[in-house]
């Protein structure tokens, strides 16, 4: 007994109002496509064929090797869209599910039991269907006994009575594999939108005496779908909620999940906090007992346990245990900081190593270089690492001191143990426990000011008679 997926991706979603295709739009980080393809990829199927149609390659694109792609050359609606699929779909698997890549809260439980359904009760056909709190505008499911779906009424067409009604239809359903195929046949556009309704089929199935039950969905929201912008960031709100309350339930403290963004690939551990304003996105892995926030963001980062970032960036980096970061710094890519370290205010980190017990406090750049252990660099401290056609390396040694307002002009290397004064350029390099001064000496002059400043008002008056 095999299993099938058909996921329906052809229409571009006009409403969007957008370059482009509606599947390939984002919620908490990852297109709506892949959302669909994460929750299949948890079922027992034996295929999984994608509808394509405007803009083709771009979703094929997205979907890489994950899904066989069916293409639907003119969208000629659902059912012709399943039609486009049928010569892919193998007729050996007893069972295909039919669902939409824009309907990306379904859960892989709920259709497991849609697909459960059809195969313990050896139905023709199983439709997903939600009790919603509004129906309008939405096909109302008649229900006969034993759960048996009598019919489908849409709106425009239902009575009184039936409008009443707020079992409706999902649009997903899961079929015997064959009566899909064969009904598929026995479509035609008689309607007036000249196409083919994949909700036919149902009653090609009922009226040849074909069993179809009714499976409800628990929550609703599941089966919410995008059609604009608006529903995009509803879908987008539920899906948060969703993410916060499970990591709340895995030990991770968020004090205020409707400001807090987690994308699902993000992994935290227990007794964390996660402080309002924070984005954790891509890949992410959070340690144990750290605090992040408020409003900072993080990229496919990952931090060792009891580091705190607070109003910071970071990006593509690691970072130690018990490691500090901001506030106001910015950790960008090919980043990696080492344990008790502290990352201050205002610092800037591009692709550099920090090494254990260093200290980056305040007011700093420290680009493409590798910094020892238990170093200090200064206030103000710059490593000139552009020579405007190149980058070049800076190496700062083990227990150094770089005192504020240090240029490093890379290349350059530094010694273990070195002192570099406040306020030096170094272009040279400086051996191990060596001391480097490279600023010019200091020239004062006694009274200078006030002779400037006098022979400056004198010339104001003799311009002002002029």
């Amino acid at each position: 007994m095999g299993r099938s997926a058909i996921v329906l991706a052809a229409g571009l979603g006009t409403r969007m109002k957008s370059k482009r295709h509606k599947v390939l739009h984002e919620v908490c980080g990852k297109p709506m496509i892949l959302h669909i393809l994460d929750e299949l990829e948890k079922l027992e199927l034996n295929q999984v064929i994608v509808v394509v149609g405007q803009q083709k390659e771009a979703v094929s694109a997205v979907v890489a090797d994950r899904a066989e792609i069916a293409v639907q050359e003119q969208q000629l609606g659902t059912g012709h869209a399943v039609q486009a699929a049928a010569g892919l779909l193998n007729a050996e698997n007893d069972t295909t599910v039919v669902l939409y890549g824009d309907a990306p809260l379904i859960r892989a439980e709920t259709l497991e039991r849609l697909l459960t359904e059809r195969e313990a009760r050896e139905a023709s056909a199983t439709v997903l269907t939600a009790d919603v709190r509004n129906p309008h505008g939405l096909g109302r499911v008649i229900l006969g006994s034993g759960g048996l779906v009598d019919r489908i009424v849409e709106e425009k067409d239902a009575s009184p009575e039936e409008r009443e009604i707020h079992l409706i239809n999902t649009g997903i359903y899961a079929y015997q594999t064959s009566d899909l195929l064969d009904s598929l046949q026995h479509l035609t556009p008689e309607n007036a939108q000249g196409e083919y309704y994949l909700t036919d089929t149902l009653e090609i199935l009922r009226n040849a005496g074909k069993p179809v039950y009714a499976v409800q969905v628990d929550d609703e929201r599941e089966i919410a779908s995008v059609n604009d912008r608006a529903q995009l960031a509803v879908v987008e709100g539920i899906l948060r909620e969703r993410i916060c309350e499970y990591w709340a339930r895995q030990g991770v403290t968020i004090i205020n999940p409707a400001h807090t963004y987690i994308g699902l690939d993000v992994k935290i551990g227990r007794d964390s906090v996660i402080l309002p304003g924070s984005i954790l996105e891509g890949k992410t892995v959070i340690g144990e007992d750290c605090v992040v926030g408020p409003n900072s963001r993080l990229s496919n980062v990952t931090l060792h346990d009891r580091v705190t970032v607070e109003q910071s960036v970071l990006v593509d980096s690691e970072v130690g245990s018990d490691t500090t970061v901001g506030p106001f710094a910015y950790v960008r890519p090919g980043s990696r900081i080492g344990e008790h370290v502290k990352i201050g205010d205002f610092v800037e980190i591009k692709n550099s190593a920090i090494g254990d017990c260093t200290k980056v406090s305040h007011l700093a750049y420290v680009g493409d270089a590798e910094i020892g252990q238990r170093v200090n660099i200064g206030c103000g401290v710059i490593t000139v690492n552009y020579d405007g056609e190149h980058k070049h390396k800076t190496v700062v040694g083990d227990d150094s001191f770089v005192g504020s307002n240090v240029n490093l002009i890379a290349p350059v290397k530094i010694g273990k143990g070195a002192y570099l004064c406040a306020g030096s350029t170094i272009t040279d390099e400086v051996p191990d426990d060596g001391f480097a001064i490279g600023r010019s000496r200091q020239v004062t002059k006694g009274d200078y000011v006030k002779a400037w400043k006098l022979k400056k008002g004198q010339n104001v008056r003799k311009g002002s008679r002029s």
